[in-house]
């Protein structure tokens, strides 16, 4: 999930032309190694908007990306370019011409050798974009002086769609095309950023929600290993992939919504986009929602779950930073029906069973929560257990499975509360993302700007450059900020006053450790 944004896409954003000999006063250009790019200068930062690192993904459907062909004379990039195919969103020119990505860089080719932080967008595997004003890159980079990188890849159906068991081998990677979008956005880094400024040896990834969850998959794909060096996932975890049975089970749902049978399933390679669009509304015979759309284990792109039965080897080398919000699911649930905040007792488990997404008595949870708890409301106790027993589990579970493995992870947790909707949602799923950009006054910002939220903003923006520029979060801002171990289990908790905490909330970690945990969806 993400935050409701308006986009800054402009018309025709995705279409790359070449311009013509006339260079605005303030513009600048990049040489990548497929041709020069022109971006604009902006104040002290030089910003480069909708970047060509893949070919148009239309005619290869289903398919793995492939590298644009070169081109000679410079190409704009000053407007964010197009967005995967989604439905239900405001992300502005959307196409299956999508794999863009944007930069903000102090400086071109002076040797500085920055760090370089690539934030992988949220919106589940579904929808989003890397052009949200929430992140923009500009104080980032500014604040750091690092490189930061947004992009845009394929979602849903376009990018996880399995093929593989009804269409046979041309379609072998149609489940993870999305992550291999990634995995080439990311060898553009290392080829390029050294251009913009950039140290490759140092890339970053952070990403909030789906892009956590795309990060903790990236770090058990043999393609993706070396392309990063350090990582931070917000509010967003993978210990499972969806199984290929059940994503075959999916895809024929969705065949049979777009009129088509198993038989001919190769033909959705040729629908109009707009077909397959109307084919996400199908809904999920595994879980609550639509069709769940996300990384497959297929055996090639991945061929193990990324955190399950232990973490990937793949990534125990990566240093990581495992955060999460205090109150994720009232950015979800607070509008859902019947009001969640007239909820009475005699309500309360009925209303909690489907959304914890784990198989547990609920009468048993909220006679725990009431033992824990006795102040809270019947509300408290909703969304307490809905974000306990669905959105941090699988946070815990990475921490644990790295703790176990002795590889370095840091842990948060943001108490700091939202200001919207007169403070009702509190320190809500996607709050962090506004604090880490440093963006509080951002279009769109669940945040109002205050002495407290710079002060937040300051520490976990400073936390996520550090991590980028040394493998290691602390710096003179924080408190010492332990490893997490499975003893202490030590927590950096961000609010006004921010300050480590052993094991925050570890009745409530206790009560749902004793079911077994699937990631939704999968």
């Amino acid at each position: 999930m993400t935050t409701t944004r308006r986009s800054l896409l402009a018309a025709g954003a995705g279409l790359m032309v070449p311009t013509g000999v006339f260079a605005a006063p303030r513009s600048v250009v990049a040489r990548t190694t497929y041709g020069p790019v022109r971006g604009t200068r902006e104040g002290e930062t030089l910003v480069f908007k909708g970047v060509r690192y893949g070919a148009d993904t239309g005619p290869r459907r289903f398919r793995p990306p492939v590298p644009p062909r070169p081109w000679t004379r410079p190409l704009d990039a000053t407007a964010y370019g197009a967005a995967s195919p989604q439905s239900g969103s405001d992300e502005g020119p959307q196409g299956e011409d999508c794999l863009f990505l944007n930069v903000w860089t102090p400086a071109l080719r002076d040797g500085a050798k920055r760090p370089v932080m690539v934030y992988i967008h949220g919106g589940a595997y579904s929808g989003g974009s890397g052009s949200s004003p929430l992140y923009d890159g500009t104080r980032l980079s500014r604040r750091g002086d690092v490189v930061v990188v947004t992009l845009n890849h394929r979602l849903n159906v376009f990018g996880y769609g399995f093929l593989a068991r009804l269409a046979g081998p041309d379609f072998a990677d149609s489940g993870n095309v999305g992550m291999l979008d990634l995995v080439l956005a990311l060898q553009w880094v290392r080829d390029n950023i050294a251009a913009f400024g950039g140290d490759p040896g140092r890339v970053m990834l952070f990403g909030q929600s789906g892009g956590g969850a795309k990060i903790a998959t990236l770090m058990a794909m043999p393609q993706a290993k070396g392309l990063f060096h350090a990582a931070a996932t917000m509010s967003g975890q993978q210990v499972t992939a969806s199984g290929p049975l059940h994503a075959t089970d999916r895809m024929k749902l969705f065949l049979a919504a777009v009129g088509l049978t198993p038989d001919r399933a190769a033909e959705a390679a040729t629908l109009p986009t707009q077909k397959l669009i109307e084919g996400l509304s199908v809904a999920d015979p595994f879980t609550p929602g639509r069709l769940y759309f996300g990384p497959v284990l297929d055996g090639r792109t991945l061929t193990r779950h990324p955190f399950y039965p232990d973490a990937s080897p793949l990534g125990l080398s990566v240093p990581m930073i495992i955060g999460n919000t205090h109150d994720e699911t009232r950015a979800f649930l607070a509008h859902s029906k019947p009001d969640p905040f007239a909820m009475r007792w005699d309500e309360v488990a009925a209303r909690i069973a489907p959304e914890m997404r784990v198989d547990i008595d609920p009468d048993l949870v909220v006679a725990t929560y009431r033992r824990l708890y006795p102040s809270y409301t019947p509300t408290e106790v909703f969304f307490a257990a809905t974000t306990a027993g669905r959105s941090w589990r699988g946070a815990v579970i990475e921490a644990e499975e790295r703790a176990k493995a002795g590889a370095p992870a840091w842990t948060y947790q943001l108490d700091l509360p939202t200001t919207i909707e007169g403070g009702r949602l509190r320190a809500m799923h996607t709050a962090d993302i506004v604090l880490a950009f440093d963006n509080l006054a951002a279009e769109g910002s669940p945040t109002a700007p205050s002495a407290a939220a710079h002060a937040v903003a300051d520490r976990l923006s400073e936390a996520f450059i550090a991590l980028a520029r040394t493998g290691d979060p602390t710096h003179p801002g924080l408190p010492a900020w332990p490893k997490y171990e499975l003893e202490r289990r030590a927590t950096m908790v961000f609010d006004a006053e921010t300050r480590v905490v052993d094991d925050p909330r570890g009745d409530e970690r206790r009560l749902f450790a004793t079911v077994p945990y699937i990631q939704p969806g999968t």
